[in-house]
């Protein structure tokens, strides 16, 4: 079973987080009133670039002659905190030289139902366990 490990750490403004990746790479995230994208919007943006990988990659196996993939995501959340997406709704714009729409739809649903691993996190349950350490 492989595992990944990825941090978020406190830039010590508001409510300003850097989150790093097993890459090395940076992302700033924010609180209300930040200009960083939030967390909950990270989650969307991880799952219409896991979902538009899936797409390209499987359109290329199939020899399809895509020029550019653009994944919209909307998330509908209910008003009141914590307020964890009830539904979330996903629009792909595919272009391209004669694309079998046959090909993208199966694409979009292999991607969904297989293999996009944030899509198929999103609809499992995940246990979640935490721990903690007090540091002087």
């Amino acid at each position: 079973m492989g595992t990944v490990q990825v941090s978020a750490h406190w830039t010590g403004e508001a409510l300003e987080f850097e989150g790093n990746d097993t890459r090395g790479n940076a992302v700033p995230m924010g609180g209300k009133g930040s200009d960083s994208p939030s967390p909950s919007q990270l989650m969307l943006l991880g799952l219409a670039g896991c979902s538009g990988m899936d797409v390209v990659s499987i359109l290329q196996k199939k020899r399809q002659k895509i020029e550019d993939v653009e994944v919209m995501i909307i998330g509908h959340q209910p008003d009141n905190y914590p307020r964890p997406y009830h539904k979330i709704q996903m629009h792909f714009i595919v272009k391209g030289q004669d694309l079998d729409p046959t090909a993208v739809e199966r694409a979009i649903q292999l991607s969904h139902e297989k293999y996009c691993v944030v899509g198929q996190s999103l609809q499992s349950e995940v246990e979640i366990k935490t721990s903690f350490k007090i540091e002087e």
